[in-house]
């Protein structure tokens, strides 16, 4: 294609959501400003206080507003596909919370002399065909020039009663709609070692919309959900385990991954913020853990990953269905809520 010869990967310090600040980190910076009262409303149904997925606002008795934001620097080298994944990352906070996508707005930072802009021109055709096929209207935007590029949306939706990550309950079962490994596979890319077919395999997952979670989740109906990007699967379930005061034991053999793994995490690609995130979780595992290889994917910083589900027991088989009908990525239990102190078990 015209920009093959271009490596967007080589302007980048970091690879998509593994670009983010840890969760250790940002817990220092935003945990004192949890009491501002700009941090909080009447009107506001859900805040910063259980580190979810989006914010949602009550409009009326009826309506509520449920808003979010995400951006990051290239993760792949194709410019069409890094916007394709940059909407889909960005519109899967709001499915994570059970909501519909109505506008968007577009974040760019772009090096005016170091990129043509005709490159930036096909990110942004990416990310406005994944928008088009989500419903979603790009109302505007902003952009710097930046020696970094980076690239993505505040995106704006409506939704009913929220799907919260505060609801998990003793006895519910985990199920996870994507398999994992997005972050080791685009670190291996970032640096020229990624197969090329196990490097398709990433952009496949990764511009997924998760979009077809969202109804089988309100028809069955499930007590907790979180989307898997940033801090890796272990992350977002510590968040979701804290914010429900509940434990978990996860079976790490059947969590699904993109292809065999092995030889790329034995060969060091592994991001930083990826290993920051198995730092700061490991104190909270308790128990026997799996080998190191399994936790460090466990702990990969996803890039518009799949959703982390708790449902009933009793409606687990009839959620995973629902999921698995016409998708290409397959949803699994992967484990289930105990009661106990937030933590995570391993079977």
């Amino acid at each position: 294609m015209a920009f093959a010869a271009t490596r967007l990967t080589a302007f980048s310090h970091g690879a998509g959501c593994a670009c983010k600040l840890g969760p250790d980190e940002l817990a220092e910076i935003v945990g004192p400003l949890a009491d501002h009262p700009a941090y909080s409303s009447p009107n506001l149904v859900v805040g910063i206080g259980t580190a979810d997925d989006a914010g949602v606002w009550q409009l009326d008795s009826n309506q509520r507003l449920v808003q979010t934001i995400d951006f990051f620097t290239p993760i792949v080298d194709d410019p069409f596909d890094w916007g394709r994944i940059a909407a889909a990352n960005a519109l899967s906070d709001i499915y994570a919370m059970g909501g519909s996508p109505i506008t968007a707005l577009q974040i760019v930072a772009w090096p005016r002399n170091g990129l043509a802009f005709s490159i930036l021109a096909e990110v942004l055709r990416g990310g406005a065909e994944v928008m088009k096929f989500s419903g979603t209207t790009i109302i505007g935007g902003h952009s710097i020039d930046d020696p970094e590029p980076k690239y993505g949306f505040a995106v704006t939706g409506m939704v009913g009663t929220p799907i919260t990550n505060a609801g998990a309950r003793p006895g519910d079962r985990l199920v996870l709609t994507k398999p994992l490994g997005t972050g080791i596979i685009t670190t291996a890319l970032k640096r020229g070692a990624c197969p090329p077919d196990l490097a398709a395999s990433a952009v496949r997952v990764m511009v997924e919309l998760n979009a077809s979670a969202v109804q089988p989740m309100v028809d069955v109906g499930v007590n907790a959900a979180t989307d898997v990007t940033g801090f890796g699967l272990l992350g977002h379930l510590r968040e979701m385990l804290i914010a429900s005061g509940v434990a978990a034991v996860i079976d790490a053999a059947v969590v699904p991954t993109i292809g065999d793994l092995s030889r790329l995490i034995e060969a060091g690609h592994y991001s930083g913020g990826s290993q920051r995130n198995l730092s700061s979780v490991r104190p909270f595992l308790r128990g026997p853990t799996p080998n190191e290889a399994t936790l460090k994917i466990l702990a990969d910083a996803q890039t518009s990953g799949g959703l982390l589900i708790s449902v009933d027991a009793d409606r687990a088989s009839a959620l995973v269905a629902a999921l698995n009908h016409g998708r290409s990525s397959e949803a699994v239990v992967i484990g289930e809520i105990t009661a106990g102190a937030p933590s995570v078990a391993f079977s």
